[in-house]
């Protein structure tokens, strides 16, 4: 099965460019509150953000976007914003696919789809099998996803692969193939915005290693230029992975 290689086991290939962002798109329902509007209207918003954003990165030559769109947590919201954010999750997979097939992205959609409903399991499987072969940017989106879900689930499914594994001595070359993005490099830049300054159970695996950006920006604004600002910070960071800064500088490092 094929993997990605942890920052953990090996020091990653880094640049200017981040090669993966993930990003909590925090603050539609605050968007909508200063304006005197429904918090529907903040996410739909927030989904013309997300067009945004994928265009942005696209120009800029990110590889890899990653979206928390709806935390496993998020089920405790009121059930008719719930009702909402799932029926906007149906129209933007409706509306969005095609273009996103012409502009060559994969989009893959990860989490516990169990819980989603027949029409929104059928739309996730057609945007996978319309997108498989695209190569120009890998479009993640995360529903009904939390990382304690995802490290359990990885933990279980190989198990039930490799029973003689129930002993113990597993590593992470043994787990990390069935994590939902273990084939996938691991974020180089994560971002938050909307001012809350926690990872909130994101890709707690993945995470290690590693840039942390957090921003006041409530999502439905994050344009453009606030991408490029988060970039900006990132490349002021000295991505260091366990090593002393002079062993960064290093030529053969």
């Amino acid at each position: 099965m094929a993997r990605s290689r942890s920052s953990t086991e090996d020091i990653p290939q880094t640049g200017k460019i981040p090669r993966h962002i993930a990003l909590i798109m925090d603050g539609n329902g605050r968007w909508a509150r200063k304006r005197l509007l429904p918090r529907i209207a903040g996410h739909r918003r927030g989904s013309e953000a997300v067009r945004t954003l994928v265009e942005s990165a696209t120009r800029l030559g990110v590889e890899y976007v990653t979206l928390f769109a709806f935390s496993s947590e998020n089920w405790r919201r009121p059930a008719d914003e719930v009702s909402m954010l799932m029926q906007l999750f149906i129209s933007n997979l409706e509306n969005e696919i095609s273009r996103l097939h012409r502009a060559n992205i994969r989009v893959r959609i990860i989490g516990d789809l169990t819980r989603l409903g027949p029409r929104l399991a059928t739309l996730i499987a057609e945007a996978h099998a319309l997108t498989c072969n695209n190569s120009r940017l890998t479009l993640t989106v995360a529903v009904n996803y939390g990382g304690r879900w995802d490290i359990l689930q990885a933990m279980n499914a190989l198990l039930r692969t490799h029973p003689d594994k129930a002993g113990g001595d597993v590593t992470e070359a043994d787990l990390t193939p069935f994590l939902s993005m273990g084939d996938t490099p691991e974020p180089d830049l994560f971002i938050r915005t909307g001012g809350e300054q926690r990872i909130s159970n994101f890709l707690l695996w993945q995470l290690a290693y590693t840039e942390l950006y957090f921003t006041e920006t409530l999502w439905p604004d994050f344009d453009a230029e606030s991408l490029n600002e988060a970039i900006r910070s990132y490349q002021q960071r000295e991505r260091r992975f366990g090593r002393t800064s002079e062993q960064c500088c290093a030529p053969d490092s």
